[in-house]
């Protein structure tokens, strides 16, 4: 099963991929492009208002390639982000307009982002809830800005919700899913969304 956890950040996806491969041993964990590219690569990778098309660019392609490894439903891997974040991300610094990425650079992106989502079986969105509130953690390297969180968070839901770009639904593509609640939650709502997968 190819799943990969999509969201804003601080909503607690690194959390449901870790608890995840926890459980599940049999699963590989795809590293989120910025720390395998930036945090721990050769890249200068900046975020908000500042991001260039090189950086999200290279995160883009770097997560699609690593998506295009996987060809078989009887892969199990799950993705520290998917190919949409950087849609999200690049409309948010568009908006901004103090970088060189326009809304003609996040739409020349969709293109190859609905091309690699035929590669993922689940594509479970982790969207911001005043229900269950997450915590900004300050952990040195994510921005401790709840403002750009809420936006970001805000062009997913255009996205996953709302239906922009018409990546969804997609016959050939990832059953989409929303994580609500709680760790635990989160986790027995993936386990059924795989159980209906496989039912079908």
């Amino acid at each position: 099963m190819r799943i990969a956890i999509t969201g804003s950040h601080s909503l607690g996806k690194s959390t449901v991929v870790n608890q995840w491969v926890a459980r599940h041993p049999s699963y590989r964990r795809e590293e989120e492009p910025y720390r395998a590219l930036g945090l721990y690569g050769p890249y200068t990778i900046d975020f908000r208002e500042a991001s260039t098309r090189l950086q999200n660019g290279i995160q883009l392609y770097y997560n699609i390639g690593r998506v295009q490894r996987y060809c078989l439903a009887t892969d199990n891997v799950i993705f520290d982000r998917a190919p949409v974040d950087y849609l999200a991300y690049s409309m948010y610094t568009a908006v901004q307009g103090l970088s060189d990425i326009d809304d003609c650079f996040v739409d020349s992106m969709v293109p190859a982002v609905r091309e690699s989502l035929d590669r993922l079986d689940i594509l479970a969105f982790v969207p911001k809830s005043e229900q269950w509130p997450v915590a900004m953690e300050d952990d040195g390297i994510r921005p401790v800005d709840h403002a750009y969180r809420d936006d970001v968070d805000a062009l997913f839901k255009q996205i996953y919700r709302d239906g922009r770009f018409g990546l969804f639904p997609n016959p050939d593509g990832p059953r989409l899913i929303e994580l609500l609640g709680p760790p635990e939650q989160r986790l027995a709502q993936l386990e059924l969304a795989i159980e209906n997968l496989q039912a079908t």
